[in-house]
């Protein structure tokens, strides 16, 4: 049973800071007896929802303004970009941070909510940038044309042509930046700006434990773990919708499955002469 044993405030203060024990604190105990493992993974929502409700709202706020400046073109484009441009002249960390001490975070809602916030006002541009591009390779191809001599109008280009055209990129871009949120979400709360105690988060547990890395590093080397073992798990989930939804990466991808199919096969043979000789 993996679920997490305890909750994450409940203390056990005659039994602090001890190393992992089987099996009623697998992951030991923190300074105030609480169970590192169930924290661990109550943290598990804080920051895969952070991760994942701020990449969603990056990803509609960067979409719409994306192909309304590669739609439009010209010099509405040019300037939606210049602005873009001057968003990117901003430390995207320090931005955050700035956000982050603006508002007020008194309980663990508010606390997330203001990182989606956070996230997506700083988070759509790349996005943005992405789209816009798809737009404007896609809005002068042959079949955006002949559905602007039928009489369609902007609104059904962009829904019914452009747009799921464009989303096979900006979805695999969304999730190869899923760990890099995740790693924001941690940073924030390892110098105190994330969701406030006693709600625990990955990087909330990792700043908690490290003063104490050589006497108890299980308080650190878990939530560090579990932090490195999402972003993995998210990079390879990436890396593999990009073999299935890009063009070029799907053929390179059967190009190298072909020649492994080739080198097996005269692997095979070559064994099969072996034997007969």
């Amino acid at each position: 049973d993996f679920l997490p044993p305890y909750s994450y405030r409940e203390a056990d203060y005659e039994n602090t800071r001890i190393g992992p024990r089987w099996p009623d604190h697998i992951f030991g105990t923190d300074k105030l007896g609480r169970d590192v493992f169930s924290r661990v993974w109550w943290g598990t929502r804080v920051s895969l929802t952070v991760a994942v409700v701020g990449s969603l709202t990056a990803l509609v706020i960067g979409v719409t303004y994306g192909a309304i400046s590669g739609y439009l073109g010209g010099r509405i484009d040019n300037l939606m970009m210049r602005f873009v441009d001057v968003m990117y002249g901003f430390p995207t960390l320090l931005f955050i941070i700035l956000i982050m001490v603006v508002l007020p975070s008194e309980t663990a809602i508010q606390g997330m909510i203001n990182i989606f916030i956070a996230i997506g006002v700083v988070g759509w541009m790349g996005m943005a940038r992405l789209v816009r591009g798809q737009f404007l390779s896609l809005r002068e191809k042959e079949f955006v044309l002949a559905a602007r001599m039928v009489g369609a109008g902007p609104a059904r280009i962009i829904s019914r042509h452009l747009l799921p055209n464009s989303l096979g990129p900006a979805i695999v871009s969304l999730t190869l930046g899923i760990p890099s949120l995740i790693l924001t979400e941690a940073v924030l709360s390892f110098i105190g700006l994330g969701v406030p105690p006693p709600y625990p988060s990955w990087g909330q547990m990792v700043s908690e434990g490290w003063r104490g890395l050589r006497a108890t590093p299980h308080l650190t080397v878990f939530p560090g773990l579990a932090i490195s073992l999402t972003m993995l798990a998210f990079n390879f989930l990436g890396d593999g919708l990009r073999d299935a939804l890009d063009p070029t990466m799907r053929g390179t991808a059967l190009v190298r499955a072909a020649r492994r199919k080739k080198r097996r096969a005269r692997r095979a043979a070559r064994r099969a002469a072996a034997k007969a000789a």
